[in-house]
């Protein structure tokens, strides 16, 4: 049985002492200090040194270069900095690039999937995945026109953890396609990327990840395991801030083959020929579509460098930590009260980082008698000292 873990102040202040990222919040904007930030998987904080970069862009790049700036690095700013972001998520060079939002990159590259596997008409999800995904795919469905049969795989345990048995299961000689969350953002569930890909490789079926929830705060290693495609946000973890671009990843093995639907300017082999008839970029330059939203993205550069810096595995490391110490709390003073916590007690299972609430999210049950259930709070919550 685990020993009780030690929640008290002092303990909290020991840890603190010796945290060797201890030093990173300093590398962000943080006006109030008494504001605890618990929602960091939705709007990642301000790392100090975009503002000084936002600036440079408009007053020099844009308004002293204008024009002059495509070819002084705007042009090739989502290569660039997809390759700075590809160390992320385990891949190799030429593989990631910044491109559009993340659905749009999920409907590129879920419909470029499908046109891989003509013959075949089942996609498979799970009911744990963002909705936002399952509509996008519900979109292509019908777009394509081709009677393709979207199977959801439910929860085993009322919302927490993924039927695996069921999905394993699900994916056969019929799957054109799997698309999953690496994280749920339900519960917090870490999918298993190697198993998952390995089974729908086993049946000639392709894996399209959605590293929205994990990005920054979990390793992977994409190349490694062999995934064919992926897409993720950089709002959230990456802290590229609101309305940044997203990134794609398509595997070396299939850039040759694999189509963009939305054949856009950026993505042509020549683009400043301006030819009538549409070519294709070589690699995964042909996934990208319009001109690129240069401020969000220039922005997107410094933010990254904290979390380059300080290293995912160190970064896992005290989620894993953190995470420990919000359900060791969620124990000793909230399930008395009629919580339960709402996300896998596995750590290896568990996705995100601490200063996610849904990782803890606590779902309201039966209280005993005599205990009042506390109000739910807003997600920015004030320390009392």
């Amino acid at each position: 049985m685990k020993a009780a873990q030690d929640i008290s102040r002092a303990r909290a202040a020991e840890l603190d002492a010796v945290d060797p990222l201890a030093g990173f919040r300093n590398r962000f904007v943080a006006t109030d200090p008494d504001l605890i930030y618990l929602d960091g998987n939705s709007l990642g904080r301000l790392a100090s040194g975009v503002q000084e970069r936002i600036q440079q862009v408009v007053e020099n790049e844009w308004g002293v270069r204008l024009i002059r700036s495509w070819n002084e690095g705007w042009w090739e700013a989502p290569a660039r900095i997809g390759e700075k972001l590809a160390p992320l998520v385990g891949a190799g060079p030429a593989q990631v690039v910044i491109s559009d939002q993340t659905s749009l990159n999920l409907f590129k590259l879920s419909a470029s999937a499908l046109r891989l596997r003509p013959e075949r008409r089942r996609i498979i999800t799970d009911t744990l995945n963002f909705p936002s995904d399952l509509y996008i795919l519900q979109g292509v469905a019908d777009l394509l026109g081709m009677g393709h049969e979207i199977i959801r795989i439910d929860s085993a345990d009322g919302g927490i953890t993924p039927d695996l048995a069921a999905l394993e299961q699900a994916i056969d000689e019929k799957t054109a396609l799997v698309t999953l969350s690496h994280v749920t953002f339900k519960s917090g569930y870490l999918y298993d990327i190697q198993r998952v890909t390995e089974r729908a490789h086993e049946v000639d079926a392709l894996v399209l990840w959605d590293l929205s929830h994990s990005v920054g705060v979990v390793p992977a290693a994409l190349d490694e395991w062999n995934v064919d495609m992926a897409i993720g946000c950089t709002y959230k973890y990456l802290n590229g801030g609101p309305g940044a671009p997203a990134f794609l990843y398509v595997s070396r093995r299939l850039q040759a083959e694999a189509k963009s639907p939305i054949w856009g300017w950026w993505g042509e082999a020549r683009p400043f020929t301006f030819e009538l008839d549409y070519e294709a970029a070589t690699g995964v330059q042909r996934f990208q579509s319009g001109t690129a939203p240069m401020l969000s993205l220039l922005a997107l550069e410094p933010a990254l460098a904290p979390v380059l810096e300080a290293g995912l595995d160190a970064i896992r490391k005290k989620s894993v930590e953190l995470t420990e110490y919000a359900i060791a709390l969620s124990d000793a003073r909230l399930a008395p009260l009629g919580f339960a916590l709402g996300s896998p007690r596995d750590a290896s299972r568990r996705g995100r980082a601490h200063d996610d609430v849904r990782l803890a999210r606590l779902r309201r049950s039966r209280a005993p008698q005599g205990h009042r259930r506390p109000p739910l709070r807003d997600h920015g919550v004030r320390a009392r000292r």
